[in-house]
């Protein structure tokens, strides 16, 4: 990845160098340090562009993951509507001080409680 950018700045600098080297040489431009001066600042202007142009760029990170876990299964308990056939003989089998006449049942506390 570093050397895509490196590539894409060195070429920029080439180029604005050349540029700029050829503004400056004249036809009455006989010292070569005026040469010099426009290669020189053409390959900085190229490396300020070239370095401008290849910054990184910011990339926000992944989230992170999202672990699903299942819902645990409902318990079910199966407990038949009061008064029905099925209910006197669930609560009959259940409990031995089961009354169906009242549908109450003597608890270990001692007291009596409705059978459901």
């Amino acid at each position: 990845m570093f050397k895509k950018f490196a590539n894409t700045s060195v070429a920029l600098a080439l180029v604005a160098g050349a540029a700029l080297t050829t503004e400056t040489q004249s036809a009455n431009a006989a010292e070569g340090w005026q040469v010099g001066v426009g290669v020189a600042s053409g390959l900085a202007a190229g490396a300020i562009l070239g370095s401008a142009l290849s910054r990184p760029r910011y990339v926000a990170p992944p989230p992170p993951p999202v672990y699903y876990q299942p819902a645990p299964a409902p318990v079910v308990t199966y407990r038949p509507a009061p008064w029905t056939p099925a209910w006197y003989q669930y609560c009959s089998n259940r409990y031995r001080s089961f009354n169906p006449n009242t549908g109450y049942f003597l608890a270990y506390s001692g007291q009596y409680r409705f059978c459901q």
